[in-house]
């Protein structure tokens, strides 16, 4: 039988110097992409290319919507440490992924950067949104 999960089944969590962020968890979407470089050299008398890879780390991505004024505490945190006035901040993104077999792997981002975050209201009948795409330095799962 397939074990595949749903939306549903994925808890995910912002953590802040090793304090989760509990007001950031009306999330809508949550994309992850592992980056990896393929090297390639030819040399005479092979008759194939010979292929290595690096690591360039890790990119995503999240829509959120607001619970509370939480996601604006975020975004300053984010700010105030690109301008160095919190220096050491340490932002790292763990998702549990829930399957039906009761096993329960983690995914750490860890040390994570952030480009622009847009805050959005498409219409008076649409929520707020706040958009998070960034990158971080290393992934890890954890079974």
């Amino acid at each position: 039988m397939a074990q595949r999960i749903k939306g549903q089944e994925v808890e995910l969590l912002v953590v802040v110097n090793g304090v989760p962020q509990t007001n950031l968890t009306d999330i809508r979407s949550f994309d992850v992409t592992p980056s990896f470089e393929i090297k390639e050299e030819e040399y005479l008398g092979e008759t194939s290319k010979r292929f290595d890879e690096i690591f360039n780390g890790v990119s995503f991505s999240m829509e959120l919507h607001f619970e509370d004024t939480g996601i604006l505490d975020f975004m300053q945190t984010i700010k105030d440490r690109a301008q160095q006035r919190l220096p050491g901040t340490t932002i790292n993104v763990k998702a549990t992924l829930n399957f039906p077999n009761g096993q329960r792997p983690r995914i750490i981002l860890k040390d994570c950067y952030f480009g622009d975050t847009p805050i959005g209201f498409g219409s008076r009948g649409d929520y707020g949104t706040f958009k998070i795409d960034g990158k971080c330095t290393d992934i890890q799962v954890l079974n």
